[in-house]
């Protein structure tokens, strides 16, 4: 569990990690070559760990030191998989892609892992058999065979990131020009884009919703460093905000967060943006915004949807939050109201937050990864102690977040039980 001694003025600066959604999705696209794959700026997460594992258990050769990854897959098995891992691992769907483009079939256990409500895998096989791949097996297990691979046109079923980079994994290599129409267009999307690339790829309308691909026989080994992680930025730039302090983040791209900064500058955030870095300033007083609806990129990001709502707690007046993309995304609020929080549940995907609200330290509990750095951020604001038990899901997506904070001031200390 975390404990956190609230209100600390948070100040200093802060580098952030590389990003999750981006390096998992590119590790398993390290997969598409039988060369060796060097990353650079690997977050050190669980999730990251996990993922090696699978790989390894698939015959894979791998090695992570000091945010470094080599990735060495000409051995590539279509046995011997962790299911234990893969059971508890969402991110292992996007083995789909690559594992039909090198083996021409792929047999795993259903990726699990998931407390964001039902996710199907429906957007992904889609995808793929519109590339010439067919489901032999889809319960338990998923079982798919690529009898022969071919370029298409395919409409995705529905924009979808991990769907999105199964597509492009596996049409980066299949023969002729394939066009992906309605595909998500996040950084992370785009970052593996760009990875793949670097290994002879041929993609663009990178940052559209809009690919096109022409397919080539092979792709080569690489060095790569990944992007940073916005989502990481955004919940620091969050913890300066709601703590009063002035914090600089770097290490991110400005631009993958413009939803964000508009959402902050209605509100009255004060912040100064570089290409590559924000500087978040005292602010006296937060005007709630009338609503902060989810959706795909570039709009509101569902992953800042639970650290932002921490803001709307010390906002004068009322907010609606609207969470258009998963279920069970909203199941935090009821740790919030723990900590005297004004909240109305409307529905699985609608609520209502009133500031400003005075949150106390109580004992709460994190639910996913994000909803986790809502309530560490929420025991930054509060009076008194909380104590956050349940963090083996902070540390799924965040690289030594009590590290970072403790750096700029404030009291929050990591307690195994």
């Amino acid at each position: 569990m975390f404990i956190i001694e609230g209100k600390q003025k948070l100040n200093g600066t802060v580098k952030v990690s590389g990003s999750k959604n981006a390096v998992l999705p590119i590790i398993c696209a390290a997969l598409l070559s039988k060369e060796k794959v060097t990353l650079h700026n690997v977050p050190q997460i669980s999730d990251v760990n996990a993922l090696l594992q699978i790989l390894n258990s698939l015959g894979v050769i791998t090695s992570f030191v000091d945010h470094t990854v080599t990735i060495e897959a000409a051995e590539l098995k279509n046995e011997g998989a962790d299911d234990s891992l893969i059971n508890k691992m969402r991110a292992s769907i996007l083995l789909f892609g690559p594992m039909l483009a090198r083996l021409g079939e792929l047999n795993l256990s259903f990726p699990g892992g998931c407390v964001l409500g039902k996710r199907s895998a429906h957007a992904h096989t889609y995808a793929l058999e519109k590339l010439g791949a067919e489901v032999i097996r889809s319960d338990e297990r998923i079982h798919m065979r690529l009898p022969k691979l071919a370029a298409a046109n395919v409409l995705m079923t529905e924009m979808s990131v991990t769907a999105t980079e199964n597509a492009i994994m596996l049409a980066a290599v299949a023969p002729g020009k394939t066009e992906l129409k309605l595909v998500a267009a996040e950084p992370h999307v785009q970052d593996l884009c760009n990875f793949l690339n670097t290994m002879g790829a041929k993609i663009s309308g990178i940052g559209t919703h809009f690919l096109t691909i022409e397919g080539v026989t092979e792709l080569h080994g690489t060095e790569y460093s990944v992007t940073g992680d916005y989502l990481e930025a955004g919940t620091f730039a969050i913890a300066g905000l709601i703590t009063g302090g002035e914090v600089r983040i770097e290490g991110i791209p400005t631009w993958q967060l413009e939803s964000f900064w508009q959402k902050l500058e209605e509100m009255g955030a004060k912040f100064t943006l570089e290409e590559n870095a924000v500087t978040v300033h005292p602010t006296e007083k937060f005007e709630a915004p009338t609503a902060v609806r989810t959706a795909v990129y570039p709009s509101f990001a569902t992953d800042l949807q639970a650290p932002f709502s921490v803001l709307l707690t010390q906002a004068e007046g009322e907010s609606q939050i609207f969470e258009t993309l998963f279920e069970g995304r909203l199941n935090y609020l009821t740790e919030l109201e723990k900590m005297g929080a004004k909240i109305q549940i409307l529905n699985p995907h609608q609520a209502t937050i009133k500031g400003k609200a005075r949150l106390r330290g109580v004992p709460i509990a994190s639910i996913d990864i994000r909803a986790g750095a809502a309530m560490v951020l929420a025991g930054l604001v509060a009076e008194g102690t909380t104590e956050i038990s349940n963090i083996k899901y902070v540390d799924r997506g965040y690289e030594n977040i009590e590290g970072k904070l403790t750096a700029l001031g404030a009291k929050i200390r990591r307690v195994d039980l």
